[in-house]
């Protein structure tokens, strides 16, 4: 037994379980933990979010549950996650879904096979309606699959529900667009519910001069597909968040001399700070308070344009970052990975919001930008009480 559970103070009004986007009743599962029932635990995790197994390995603790523990403080929280993984990650891949044998005659249609998207068919499936899940991707499991590397995510917990998903039938099709070879007119005609729970994968751009050169990439694009891309020596990674983090620890196994350029302070990084920590163990480089204003060549090279900036307070007491002029300097690379953020494609609804199509509901990044898993499988649970109701 990991011996952070006997530290737990099993609290009647748990900080951690208010904290956690899903509510995990952590006292609960530690209780059962301790008195030796740690597959009840894990069965009571799962119900509550299928992705427990997941996102006890990328989740922010320090956002979350650990960052709220009430020993905090002792500065001794409880490490909470450990134990959730101990219980969690060996049950993903033998967990069933229970679904009843009569089913209501109600279909719904979910677009997006990201957390949210296989978080509410398992859910819609348990409650007897028949669901048909679509992706753009060939297989099952969105930016887990897509998005994050191996080193942080052995993709056999994603597979995992490639399994789950095709025992409770629900019926997966992949390489299909919605707008494209998919149509959510067709969808509607056909479903008596449909929730798009698409992801964020349309990449911000920097809209600076000389972004256009081919050795200026989007991260998403290279971390579906690393080993595509020559990244030369110097590598840049321009953006604080975790697909960042995931980016530059990816360039800094590859051989590179990685170095992140942020605009803003490690403490205003969105990042997962144990990520930029580990980032900074394995070597990446961190040039704070820069921000690349242009992009030119350099006889064989690339040079970007770097301005400092500054943290100011506004007049209304919140804290800006401000661009200061005068400052340029030049920084050579070889490959630029952009990461600035990601945005969803709302032109996937043909122009039409939610609110005007009754049967349509949304769920994930699509609802909300880009966030965690947690709070993408938080998303999906609203969705599916929305969707339960509407069908009722």
């Amino acid at each position: 037994m990991n011996p952070e559970a006997q530290r737990c103070l099993l609290c009647k009004k748990a900080r951690c379980s208010e904290a956690c986007p899903v509510h995990t009743d952590v006292p609960a599962a530690m209780k059962l933990y301790r008195e030796g029932q740690p597959e009840e635990a894990a069965r009571m995790l799962f119900d509550n979010n299928p992705f427990s197994a997941i996102t006890c390995q990328v989740c922010d603790w320090a956002k979350f549950c650990y960052g709220h523990c009430v020993l905090n403080a002792k500065k001794m929280p409880v490490k909470w996650y450990e134990i959730e993984q101990e219980i969690s990650m060996e049950y993903l891949l033998r967990a069933h879904v229970d679904v009843p044998q009569e089913r209501t005659g109600k279909k719904v249609a979910i677009v997006g096979a990201g957390p949210a998207g296989i978080a509410a068919a398992i859910w819609l499936r348990q409650a007897g309606h028949d669901v048909d899940l679509y992706d753009r991707f060939e297989r099952i499991g969105g930016v887990l699959r897509y998005g994050i590397p191996d080193f942080r995510l052995d993709k056999k917990y994603v597979d995992a529900y490639e399994r789950i998903l095709s025992e409770a039938s629900v019926r997966f099709s992949g390489n299909m667009t919605l707008g494209g070879n998919l149509s959510l007119e067709d969808l509607r005609a056909n479903h008596d519910a449909v929730m798009v729970a698409a992801g964020a994968w349309v990449a911000r751009e920097l809209d600076i001069p000389g972004e256009e050169d081919p050795h200026v990439i989007h991260a998403l694009d290279f971390l579906m597909a690393p080993q595509k891309y020559d990244l030369g020596h110097r590598v840049m990674i321009v953006g604080g968040g975790n697909v960042s983090m995931d980016a530059c620890r990816t360039a800094v196994r590859r051989g590179c001399d990685t170095t992140v350029v942020y605009r803003k302070t490690f403490e205003n990084m969105p990042a997962n700070q144990q990520e930029v920590r580990e980032a900074q163990e394995e070597g990446v480089k961190f040039e704070i308070f820069q921000v690349p204003v242009a992009i030119r060549k350099d006889g064989d090279g690339l040079v970007a344009v770097v301005r400092n900036c500054e943290n100011y307070t506004k007049e209304d007491g919140r804290l800006a970052t401000r661009i200061l002029p005068g400052t340029d300097h030049d920084m050579p690379f070889d490959t630029m990975i952009v990461s600035i953020s990601e945005n969803v494609d709302k032109d996937l609804l043909g122009g039409k919001t939610p609110e005007q199509m009754p049967d349509v509901f949304t769920a994930g990044d699509f609802s909300y930008g880009p966030k965690t898993v947690v709070e993408a499988v938080q998303s999906a649970k609203e969705a599916v009480s929305r969707i339960r109701e509407f069908l009722a």
